[in-house]
């Protein structure tokens, strides 16, 4: 049984989520996201609350409950409040640069890497401390992806701290080799 899956999801006040068959849509007055579950999964809806249940009893769809659970709550959560994750450069010669829907880094290879920026993500370089990079949108699944698309051009090393890590990460620092006599 997941414990996650048995959890009702509460509608926030503005949120409208319309169902079909194996389809949710969730609307706010600017923005929507849509997901299809599978066909073993059941969606109620019930005043404020959405239930969801499994229709099967095997091990894949018991599986599914509590992922599709997760989903549509962040979806519900996701119009109302975006979701923001921030990433911080650290080396003397690393930079961000944020020029129109491209993200331009410069990471000490031997040109400067381009990464596109979609349409509907918000990147911005933090105005106060340089080395900082946001990125924030409705769909916590994309704003995720795209910082560990970023994060993968350049992973911290321990020994000097260089590279793009995530601002609440901790890299633990080694210690060079010693050369003993």
């Amino acid at each position: 049984m997941s414990r996650i899956g048995k959890l009702p999801i509460k509608i926030l006040e503005k949120v409208e989520v319309l169902l079909e068959q194996n389809t949710i849509k969730v609307k706010w007055p600017l923005w929507e996201l849509s997901f299809t579950f599978s066909d073993s999964i059941s969606v109620e809806k019930k005043d404020n609350e959405l239930n969801i249940k499994p229709l099967l009893d095997d091990n894949k769809t018991v599986a599914l409950w509590g992922t599709t659970r997760s989903i549509i709550n962040n979806m519900i959560d996701g119009v109302s409040t975006w979701y923001k994750k921030s990433l911080e450069i650290n080396w003397v010669w690393y930079k961000f640069e944020v020029q129109w829907n491209k993200l331009i880094l410069s990471i000490w290879f031997s040109h400067k890497v381009n990464i596109d920026i979609p349409n509907w993500l918000k990147v911005e370089i933090d105005a106060k401390i340089k080395n900082i990079l946001h990125i924030s949108w409705i769909d916590k699944q994309f704003v995720w992806q795209f910082a560990s698309k970023i994060k993968a051009m350049k992973k911290p090393e321990p020994y000097k701290w260089k590279g793009i890590k995530y601002l609440w990460e901790y890299v633990r620092r080694k210690a060079w080799k010693t050369g003993s006599k």
